[in-house]
């Protein structure tokens, strides 16, 4: 790993922990820009803002086709019984004012393209996004939960349960693991769970840089935890895939939430540097937020975190060089907290 000169702009490598709120929000609301992508076209046509438009469907229409799939839209009754008697319900919008226990009730702090719900056969709990079946999003998922790539170790997508098709809607049933790193730092009560947390991130990038994909939207507010120690990412709005075939990578403009200094300009962007750029991030403000501070990740950062993307190194570089410091620590890395970790 290369000495760094100077830092990158926006960026403070320097550890510096501090509080933040632990509120346990729901995310799964983050909006990007999806399709399929040669590295020859723009990425801003009219078409692809279409692909990507949040969808709003008609969601008791739907009732009947989740449940002959094995699967219950969340209704006053079982909201009910979910969070007691007492629990906010609002049935569905304009579409029901009688407030009977088979009516929908969506949560109100999801929007209109998500829903919650329960899997009959087992009581597991679901979150249903609504996209456009061309989207990226959608086409990325068809992939990532599909043998063979379901089976690599390295994927850490959301689990997808069911993926279907109705009024040119696609639906994505995921679990719903509403944990998020960004509001509840306690998950990682040690450096164990911490450093296991960033490896499985780590892992995720290298496996999608190896199946010519870039998230492009890499940050806290996309990993979810199941609170036993085993982390995830979602939103793959942003993803595009390069062909091998297609020569250098490259993206006429990013849309993420960590966007390195070269997108600020008009020219064309390596979408794999962006990735790169965006872990390190995702490392740093982990390490603060958390208060775990492990010195030998500051050089991996700051390689990372390179203005010229070209001296940034790929994802499995980061990941070799981050089991090479994992080894290094494991004898003094203090107790391991109860939480099972993937190390």
């Amino acid at each position: 790993m290369p000495g760094i000169s100077k830092k990158s702009p926006g960026i403070d490598c320097s550890f510096n922990a501090r509080k933040v709120s632990s509120d346990d929000d729901e995310d799964w609301s983050d909006e990007g820009t999806l399709s399929s992508d040669d590295s020859e076209e723009s990425d801003t046509s009219v078409d692809e803002e279409d692909l990507n438009a949040r969808l709003t469907p008609f969601w008791p229409k739907y009732i009947e086709l989740f449940r002959n799939r094995g699967l219950q839209l969340d209704t006053v009754k079982d909201v009910k019984e979910l969070y007691g008697p007492a629990a906010p319900c609002l049935p569905y919008g304009l579409y029901s004012e009688t407030n009977r226990d088979d009516d929908l009730c969506p949560d109100p702090g999801l929007p209109d393209r998500l829903f919650l719900g329960t899997r009959i056969s087992d009581s597991k709990r679901f979150v249903v996004k609504a996209v456009n079946p061309e989207s990226r999003e959608y086409q990325t998922i068809l992939v990532l939960s599909r043998p063979p790539l379901l089976e690599d170790p390295g994927n850490h997508t959301i689990p997808v349960i069911d993926l279907f098709q109705e009024d040119a809607i696609a639906f994505i049933v995921m679990d719903a693991w509403s944990t998020q790193i960004e509001h509840q730092p306690d998950l990682l009560c040690c450096k164990w769970q911490f450093l296991s947390a960033l490896r499985q991130c780590i892992e995720h990038i290298a496996f999608m840089h190896t199946q010519c994909m870039a998230h492009l939207d890499i940050s806290l507010r996309n990993v979810l935890s199941d609170r036993k120690g085993r982390f995830v990412f979602i939103d793959y709005e942003c993803t595009r895939s390069f062909p091998q075939s297609a020569g250098l990578p490259f993206a006429q403009e990013c849309y993420g939430t960590e966007m390195p200094p070269e997108t600020e300009g008009r020219g064309r962007i390596d979408p794999f540097k962006v990735d790169i750029w965006a872990l390190g991030v995702l490392m740093l403000r982990g390490s603060k937020l958390t208060g775990h501070f492990v010195p030998e990740l500051m050089s991996i950062i700051e390689w990372m975190l390179q203005e010229d993307p070209c001296q940034r190194p790929t994802a499995q570089a980061v990941l070799q060089s981050f089991n090479s410091v994992l080894s290094s620590l494991k004898s003094r890395l203090g107790p391991q907290c109860h939480v099972e970790t993937s190390m």
